[in-house]
């Protein structure tokens, strides 16, 4: 990265007396084709770029803490906040549509502004994973392998248990209802954690964006891409899920190993969406034997 890429200053957000935020990172910023990307990272060499999903209170910081220092141990690890999310630009949706284009746009803007002399690694969950996908195939030559955890990207429906999400109501009780959802029932989010994305969430530009998205979604009845733009995803591939993932079902998982050619499977049982959070060891101990252990 150019040392004159790199902000330091951009969007932000208060979060006082919570523990979470006071170990949270130091904040860097990338424009990102207009969008001003929040980021954190640890590590050093080859960048591995984490995106989180599109969940109400999601960045950064809140869905990746536990791997970051694990990842950190075999390559520059950098998570993202998407548009809307966190501490990113949030334009007005009455000019900017929240669409699965708009990330997808983003994050290979973030890959080309990184002015990095090689190939990068993907790892995204949920709208993440479909993230990485889009971005992969914007800029195939700047991108080597994903991880595809949770992925969205199957056409489903707005199954019941999306409705946290979809119908949530940016209370800390509503926080608690996506979280139930999104994790297996022995996960136990501490109350800072609670608190950290709510605070995220109501943040008056964060709530217009999320609403903006949510609605996007819903309008197209849920968030999937076509077989057909799956299958364009030549990448080496893990497909990592939850097999008690509700949000995500198994079957999705199984569809995305049949449509993308260079893809691998590893299901984790007794776990559901968030494997990163829900089991951050073997999640990551997963992930860094793909990307970085395997034999090309």
């Amino acid at each position: 990265m150019t040392d004159n890429a790199t902000l330091t200053r951009g969007r932000t957000i208060d979060i006082p007396n919570n523990s979470v935020e006071a170990e949270r990172l130091p904040s860097q910023y990338l424009d990102a084709g207009g969008i001003l990307t929040h980021y954190v990272e640890m590590g050093a060499g080859v960048p591995t770029i984490l995106i989180h999903g599109g969940g109400a209170g999601a960045d950064s910081w809140g869905n990746w803490r536990a791997c970051l220092p694990l990842l950190a141990e075999h390559c520059r690890a950098i998570a993202i906040d998407l548009v809307g999310f966190g501490r990113s630009d949030v334009p007005d949706p009455a000019t900017f549509t929240y669409s699965q284009d708009a990330r997808d746009q983003q994050l290979a803007d973030f890959i080309t502004a990184l002015d990095y002399d090689g190939i990068v690694n993907l790892v995204g969950n949920s709208t993440g994973g479909l993230t990485a996908m889009g971005a992969a195939q914007l800029v195939p030559d700047k991108v080597n392998k994903l991880v595809l955890m949770g992925s969205a990207g199957i056409e489903t429906g707005i199954i019941t248990p999306l409705k946290a999400l979809t119908e949530y109501d940016f209370t800390e009780a509503g926080i608690r209802r996506i979280i139930s959802s999104l994790a297996n029932p022995d996960f136990h989010p501490s109350d800072d954690l609670v608190a950290y994305r709510h605070q995220l969430s109501v943040d008056p530009e964060t709530r217009a964006g999320y609403s903006a998205f949510m609605s996007w979604i819903g309008s197209q009845n849920g968030l999937h891409r076509p077989d057909e733009f799956i299958a364009q995803v030549k990448h080496k591939s893990l497909v990592l899920h939850g097999k008690d993932d509700a949000v995500v079902p198994l079957s999705s998982a199984h569809r995305l190993l049949e449509l993308i050619d260079n893809s691998w499977g590893y299901i984790m049982p007794h776990c559901g969406h968030w494997a990163m959070l829900e089991y951050p060891e073997e999640f990551t101990a997963a992930s860094v034997k793909f990307l970085f252990e395997d034999e090309d």
